[in-house]
């Protein structure tokens, strides 16, 4: 792999803040001083996007990867051409849109395989969106597990020194408790275990969190953290993997920022997601782990309340694609 590793961007929804945010991020420098990056979108919409924003950037449509320049300043896409300008409303759901956004992620995920990108970096879709245009799943995550057939993964939400894997993602509460079983708890503690050493961490610090408050309290507040939680960890320890825990949600974040973990096994969706976004929400991306490639994304939704008015912040996609290219350097030590 050339010093710089050539990484794959998916726009997101074309309705959404993803053409915004994707064009915004390229018109930075240091992008290029750390990857080569290419866009996979349709370049009539990112033209538009470009055009909206009134920067420098010269929209490039390519055919093939190997047509693309990498030059700072022009922004190569790999144009998929699946969207009809005419009939794209922009902040809102449509079924153009959401096939267009998986077809953009699939073209990246097969050009990964093909060893043709060392990386990719995914805009933000609608899941509702996705499903009217006929691809039935909740999510990033779904997809890729379908396109790569990865049983074993999760995602990793990451801000600054905080990193956060789920037991649990999108289900309902109400649902959680059934859901934090022995079995889940230590394939989710294996599969974060194995997916810090791409960032060169070989025996990583992991914190498991606690789902109820206070620990559990010896089982007056609920019994997980004994039946199920602490088996799990015990059993990680003795497969030689450095957890700790189950320790109470209300302190364990604090002590994984502070340094003494270096991620943090939440039990269920927003324990995990409001630390990270609170301790710095327009610097978060995730990571799936346990995929055979590489991927990175950005940490919000499509936004279609502020989509194609210039507000939307790009710094989500900025750390995503620096951490994408980071993650590509380090697989080839």
């Amino acid at each position: 792999m050339p010093s710089k590793p050539l990484v794959g961007v998916t726009m997101g929804d074309p309705a959404g803040v993803g053409p915004e945010v994707t064009v915004k991020a390229l018109t930075e420098l240091g992008i290029y001083s750390v990857c080569r990056p290419l866009v996979v979108g349709d370049a009539a919409v990112l033209a538009r996007a470009n055009e909206m924003l009134e920067t420098p950037l010269i929209v490039r449509p390519v055919a093939r990867v190997n047509d693309a320049r990498f030059e700072f300043g022009t922004m190569d896409v790999l144009d998929l051409a699946n969207v009809e300008l005419g009939r794209l409303e922009t902040g809102k759901i449509s079924a153009m849109a959401g096939k267009a956004a998986v077809e953009y992620v699939i073209q990246a995920v097969q050009l990964v395989q093909a060893g043709e990108m060392d990386a990719m970096v995914t805009g933000p879709i609608n899941k509702e969106a996705i499903n009217l245009g006929g691809y039935h799943y909740i999510g990033h995550t779904e997809i890729l597990a379908d396109l790569t057939h990865t049983t074993r993964l999760t995602t990793m939400l990451a801000s600054g020194p905080l990193r956060v894997t789920h037991v649990t993602r999108h289900v309902p509460l109400g649902a959680v408790s059934d859901l934090i079983t022995r079995d889940r708890v230590l394939e989710t503690i294996l599969v974060t275990a194995k997916g810090l050493r791409q960032f060169g961490i070989e025996q990583a610090r992991l914190g498991v969190a606690a789902l109820n408050p206070h620990g559990g309290e010896g089982g007056l507040l609920g019994r997980e953290e004994i039946e199920e939680i602490a088996p799990a960890v015990e059993k990680a320890r003795k497969m030689g993997i450095n957890a700790q825990g189950p320790f109470p949600g209300d302190s364990i974040f604090f002590r994984a920022i502070d340094g003494e973990f270096d991620a943090v096994v939440a039990m269920y969706h927003d324990q995990g997601h409001i630390p990270i976004k609170v301790y710095d929400f327009q610097g978060s991306y995730t990571v799936t782990l346990g995929l055979p490639i590489l991927r990175t994304s950005v940490d919000h939704g499509t936004a279609f309340d502020i989509a194609w008015k210039g507000m939307a912040n790009s710094r989500s996609m900025l750390v995503a694609i620096q951490a994408a290219a980071l993650l590509a350097r380090q697989k080839e030590k």
